[in-house]
């Protein structure tokens, strides 16, 4: 596939999460998908991949992640995301907040034969855990 049918790939995954079409996500991720970003007890693959996106939605039920930047050379395609949402159902354990959140992270992607088949991800988890009064800001 070219870079620009691969960067498509990458939107098409964000489309699927956007909108909660998950079925999509069936014809675009592998379902031995390798995932270096997944949360702790989470099955592997594309259904423990499909369980973390519930997590999340249950979590900010109005979250809008919004792709910023998308590269792509060869394989691999990296975005750059915004998120945005607010707190009203549990996450990671600990009971709704109902306070908003602004945040930004990384993904990288590998694409092989038509597929996601592997997923990197770093997001500011500290900054997003401040803004929810989680953790304390750093010096206070």
């Amino acid at each position: 596939m070219s870079t620009e049918q691969n960067k498509e790939l990458v939107r098409r995954y964000r489309e699927a999460h956007t909108t909660n079409n998950l079925a999509l996500l069936d014809t675009i991720v592998a379902a031995n998908l390798v995932s270096h970003a997944s949360l702790p007890g989470l099955p592997p693959g594309l259904e423990g991949g499909k369980m973390a996106h519930q997590v999340f939605t249950s979590a900010f039920p109005d979250g809008v992640t919004t792709t910023e930047d998308l590269i792509a050379d060869g394989e691999k395609v990296v975005e750059r995301f915004s998120f945005r949402g607010t707190n009203t159902g549990p996450f990671i354990g600990m009971p709704p907040t109902g306070k908003k959140v602004v945040t930004t992270g990384m993904s990288i992607f590998r694409i092989a034969d038509g597929k996601i088949v592997e997923h990197w991800g770093e997001n500011d988890a500290l900054g997003t855990f401040v803004q929810l009064g989680i953790v304390p800001a750093p010096g206070q």
